[in-house]
């Protein structure tokens, strides 16, 4: 059995992997600091559904590869979006629409909300 791959390494793999499935709008959330369960964040998007299919069952296929036996995935069967939890990076594929509905960028980029005197 493999030993795990470190997140900087697991990152960089699936950067490469979603530039060769030619996802699109990749953006890259470093979570260290931020979140205890991940690192790295990666939200994308593919061009229809079977694309976003496509992206995902290649980043699974390069996961086991690289070590990672057993990502967790959720939303195969619809690929409106799908979620694939490596442990230290989580990748977000959406359909276009999908992606600008749900907006995860916003919600993890912006610093946090003050609150204001009444």
């Amino acid at each position: 059995m493999k030993a795990q791959p470190d997140a900087d390494k697991t990152l960089s793999m699936i950067l490469s992997r979603l530039e060769d499935m030619k996802a699109e709008d990749t953006v890259t959330i470093d979570l260290r600091g931020k979140s205890a369960f991940s690192d790295h964040m990666i939200i994308t998007t593919g061009r229809v559904n079977r694309h976003v299919g496509a992206i995902a069952e290649n980043l699974v296929k390069g996961l086991k590869e690289s070590g990672i036996a057993s990502p967790h995935v959720e939303g195969l069967p619809n690929c409106d979006w799908v979620l694939i939890d490596s442990g230290d990076v989580i990748v977000h594929i959406f359909r276009p629409e999908v992606r600008e509905f749900y907006n995860l960028e916003r919600l993890w980029t912006q610093g946090p909300a003050t609150a204001k005197a009444v």
